[in-house]
Order: C-alpha cells, then sequence, then structure tokens
C-alpha cells in the first residue's frame, strides 16, 4: 500500500502547489490595493478562485496567509557562498536591496510592519518569519569562523542584524529609498565590526578598563612608562 503523504503537504505540481500559489499571490494583491487592514479570508477566495473553506482549513486566518506569504517572499532573498565573509556580505546587501526595489514587496513589508505595531498576532508572524530567515542565513556567518575568518565565539545572528538592520531603519522610519551607498555601507560596517571582534561575548566591565587601560601598539613611550 502506498503511503500517503502528510495532510497539507505541497505536491510539486499538485493541486496543494496551484492552491497555495492562487491564494498567496491573491494576498499580494489585496495587500497593493487596500493595505493588511482590508485583507480578509473572503476576499483572498474571490480573487484567488480559491473556496473559503478551502483558505480556512490551510491558513486559519488571515495572520497565518501572511506568515506563509512572509516565509516564501523571504526564499527570494539568496544566501551568498562566494568563498569569503566580505563578498558574501555585499552580496546579501545587494540582494536585499533587490527585494525592496520591487514596489510590492516594500508594500508588504510596511504594511506588515505597521499592522505588527498595533496586533500581536501578526506582531508574532513577523518576528517569526525573521526569525527563521535570520537563522537560516547565519550559515554565511558560520562558514567563515569554519574558515578561521571569524573567531567561533562570533553572534551570527548579531553580524546579520547588522547588516540587515540600517535598510529597515531607512525603509520603515526615513522612508527613505535604497541606495548603492546603503548597500556597500551596510556590509562594510558589518564585516569590519565583525571581523574586530564586536560581535564576540559581552564584555565586563572590569575587562572592558583593562582593555581600556591597555597601550595599543605604536603608542608613546611616556604613555608605556605611565601605565608600567
Amino acid at each position: 500500500m502506498t503511503e500517503r503523504p502528510p495532510h497539507g503537504s505541497a505536491r510539486p505540481g499538485g493541486r496543494t502547489a496551484r492552491t497555495r500559489t492562487a491564494v498567496l499571490t491573491a494576498a499580494l494583491d489585496e495587500l497593493d490595493v487596500a493595505g493588511f487592514g482590508a485583507l480578509t479570508l473572503d476576499k483572498l477566495a474571490v480573487r484567488s478562485g480559491v473556496h473559503v473553506s478551502t483558505i480556512r482549513r490551510r491558513w486559519r486566518t488571515v495572520e497565518g496567509v501572511i506568515g506563509d506569504l512572509l516565509a516564501q517572499q523571504s526564499t527570494t532573498i539568496p544566501t551568498p557562498d562566494s568563498g569569503g565573509l566580505r563578498q558574501d556580505l555585499h552580496e546579501l546587501a545587494s540582494a536585499i536591496a533587490d527585494f525592496h526595489a520591487t514596489p510590492r514587496n516594500r508594500n508588504l513589508i510596511e504594511g506588515i510592519a505597521a499592522a505588527a505595531a498595533h496586533d500581536p498576532r501578526v506582531a508574532d508572524i513577523v518576528r517569526g518569519a525573521f526569525t527563521a530567515r535570520t537563522e537560516h542565513v547565519t550559515q554565511l556567518v558560520q562558514r567563515a569562523v569554519a574558515r578561521g575568518e571569524l573567531t567561533a565565539d562570533t553572534d551570527a545572528k548579531e553580524v546579520i542584524a547588522a547588516l540587515s538592520a540600517p535598510f529597515y531603519y531607512r525603509i520603515l522610519i526615513l522612508r527613505g529609498t535604497v541606495d548603492a551607498r546603503l548597500v556597500h555601507t551596510s556590509a562594510e560596517a558589518a564585516y569590519l565590526a565583525a571581523r574586530a571582534g564586536a560581535f564576540g561575548p559581552p564584555e565586563t566591565e572590569t575587562s572592558c578598563r583593562t582593555r581600556k587601560d591597555t597601550p595599543h601598539e605604536g603608542a608613546p613611550t611616556a604613555v608605556l612608562r605611565a601605565h608600567a
């Protein structure tokens, strides 16, 4: 007897895959037209041609659809593997910029971020989607550790956060556009900070004082004597 696939699993080219594509495409279209606040399962059913009971059975709520949509869209940003951390970070920054250059992707992020500020359920979805994506992308930092570019105690998630944060500050806070300079500075700053050990374990107050009081190489002789 042939074993059946798990309930809700997608078969490539099958009905489940077609249904998912239709509903998620409809969700993007509805977000473009009216935003998250006006999104309902009934509207998704009309636009997608998928019966509302099918949508409710698979995703349960509008928030469930949006969570799946965020997960799908995040996979369009590739994880670089150039063989070097600096190049990987620059390629990742470029991919993030390309993602936000598409108006509907930007509308999606802006709309969901606005909704998350007022709805804990949406906030949980956004947090979960970004956490999952960040954990996936950290493999490029882990490869850098394996190559000896970074120390083993480097916090990979913080490296990715340092690279990504300037984009969302520019888009969501300043309401500005993403340009080539932002791509370069975000990647370069994250790289230099990672190489300098900024994303290692938190320093204690004592270790900070010790490092501050330790003269750097090339310090004047008088300073060296003062700390002897």
